[in-house]
């Protein structure tokens, strides 16, 4: 019996335990169920807030559009050295007590240096440099420079456009906007315009020498505008080859060679040869030049009224005579045709002040020639730049207008000196503290160097040494530039290139692109991304 009730008892307490545990099963559902209606109602129903504003939406930056006018100046044999010394010269020029504060004294009586009177195009937002070697040399030449800068390729010097085998072409950045856009395109050179620099941007050869073939290529181009100095080797290298001014308008341009038809001159294809032409039928050195006489700029304005169109023009303007003018160690040559290259970019600075969202100007040089610095070891830390305005004529032109009559008159050394002091301002005696007087050391120098020139005579220095004081040129020219230049406090190194970077600058559409320091090649490299070109 006892046996039994405890059964009984057990199967109560189960029982009861059992209930228990589906209640409490139940009525966790239940509270979850009510969290879950309760959380679904609140986000259903949320308590009412202060509702903020929606974010403005991001405005995207807008990438400025391809420029449509773009210009390329090269002061051919132009670094920092030409650019410096121009800048410092006209700042000399325009500094009333600028030699009283010359170092050297003693007592500088409160004179302070006002600096350099900046070029426009120094003033340019964007600033960069570039490196120049070519394929065989730190000291390259123009035809490898300017291939660098006009396909993105090295090659080696003495070649345009083509590698170094001399079997592949590279097409030119002028081309390629011919070809992919439908450009107007334009050269513009104070050289001759079969030169290696203007060259570089129609033409394709093994070597700059093949004058004649460049100026084929030229009038198979289908460019728009040339503009400036003459054909080498017109009718080839024997002159039994056709005319090329003859195959030129045969193929349809327009052949200007006196300066009232250039001014009439409206439209292309053209080809104007300026009228007064001077030492290697290039245009006047700056120095030279005349008021009546076209200038490089007066070039440039005349190519932007031909290549103007709605669609879009190129066009490359070369100073080729800084170049020639530091080969032969003229430095204030050099400075006038540095201030003539500036001018001619004041040209596109005004035309790009009416087209402000469409323009691009890139100047550059293709390398550096001379050596030129500013600095000689006579003057120490003192420079008397504005002493280069005594000189009136180039080195070229005193050659042709003087020299040359010197030699065929037999003129004697005291009379050419007075040449020589209208000139270039040197004189064999003066007041005390007139820089423009020549020490006995100079004069000695210069009288040795005048009967080299005019009589042949031995100078009595070791052939090394001979070529050290004259180069290939005039020994009593280029002793005259050697020493104003030198008494202005200005030397050179060389005769031929040097290997010194070359000033980028740039302003207008795409410009910022242009910043840096980098290899020459990629001048073009920038102008095609910027440009869209394939």
């Amino acid at each position: 019996m006892k046996k039994l009730i405890a059964m009984l008892l057990s199967l109560v307490l189960c029982a009861s335990l059992l209930a228990g545990c589906a209640n409490e099963t139940t009525t966790t559902q239940e509270e979850e169920t009510t969290t879950t209606d309760t959380t679904q109602q609140e986000t259903a129903d949320p308590a009412p807030e202060t509702e903020e504003p929606a974010p403005a939406p991001v405005e995207e930056e807008e990438t400025p559009a391809a420029p449509k006018y773009v210009f390329l100046f090269i002061g051919d044999g132009m670094s920092y050295p030409q650019i410096q010394s121009t800048s410092d010269y006209l700042g000399a020029l325009s500094d009333a007590d600028y030699w009283q504060a010359e170092p050297s004294l003693d007592d500088n009586q409160g004179a302070i240096l006002d600096g350099s009177e900046y070029l426009n195009f120094m003033n340019f937002p964007v600033a960069g440099s570039a490196v120049t070697y070519d394929s065989n040399s730190f000291c390259p030449d123009s035809a490898s420079t300017a291939t660098s800068i006009s396909t993105g390729h090295k090659t080696y010097s003495g070649t345009i456009n083509m590698d170094e085998t001399g079997t592949t072409a590279y097409e030119t950045i002028a081309e390629q906007l011919k070809a992919q856009k439908g450009w107007e395109i334009g050269v513009i050179s104070s050289v001759n315009l079969n030169h290696a620099t203007p060259a570089a941007f129609y033409a394709h050869q093994a070597s700059r020498n093949n004058y004649y073939e460049i100026g084929l290529e030229l009038i198979d181009s289908g460019f728009d505008y040339f503009s400036g100095g003459a054909f080498l080797k017109p009718t080839g290298a024997e002159g039994d080859q056709e005319d090329l001014y003859a195959l030129a308008e045969a193929a349809g341009y327009t052949v200007a060679r006196t300066q009232a038809d250039a001014e009439a001159v409206t439209d292309g294809p053209v080809i104007i040869i300026d009228e007064h032409l001077a030492d290697g039928d290039a245009m006047a050195y700056e120095l030279d030049r005349t008021d009546e006489m076209w200038s490089l700029a007066d070039h440039v304005a005349k190519g932007i009224e031909v290549l103007d169109n709605d669609n879009g023009f190129f066009l490359m303007c070369e100073g080729g005579k800084i170049d020639w003018a530091c080969h032969a160690n003229d430095a204030a040559s050099s400075i006038h045709d540095t201030m003539a290259l500036a001018d001619a970019v004041q040209v596109a600075i005004d035309f790009a002040a009416e087209h402000p969202e469409e323009t691009l100007i890139v100047v550059t040089g293709d390398h550096e020639t001379g050596g030129l610095t500013i600095g000689f070891a006579g003057t120490d830390y003192d420079t008397y730049l504005n002493l280069l305005e005594s000189q009136k004529i180039s080195y070229a032109k005193f050659d042709s207008d003087y020299v040359s009559a010197y030699k065929e008159n037999k003129t004697p050394f005291e009379e050419a000196m007075a040449d020589v002091t209208e000139l270039f301002g040197l004189k064999t005696e003066g007041e005390e503290g007139d820089k423009l007087v020549l020490t006995d050391y100079e004069l000695e120098l210069l009288k040795t160097a005048y009967e080299k020139s005019i009589n042949g005579t031995e100078t009595g220095y070791a052939q090394q040494a001979e070529y050290v004081l004259y180069g290939t040129y005039e020994p009593f020219s280029v002793t005259l530039t050697h020493i104003i230049n030198n008494k202005s406090g200005v030397s050179f190194t060389s005769y031929s290139h040097t290997g010194l970077p070359v000033a980028v600058l740039a302003q207008g559409v795409g410009s910022e692109a242009f910043g840096g320091y980098y290899d020459n090649t990629e001048i073009y490299q920038k102008l095609a991304d910027i440009l869209e070109i394939q």
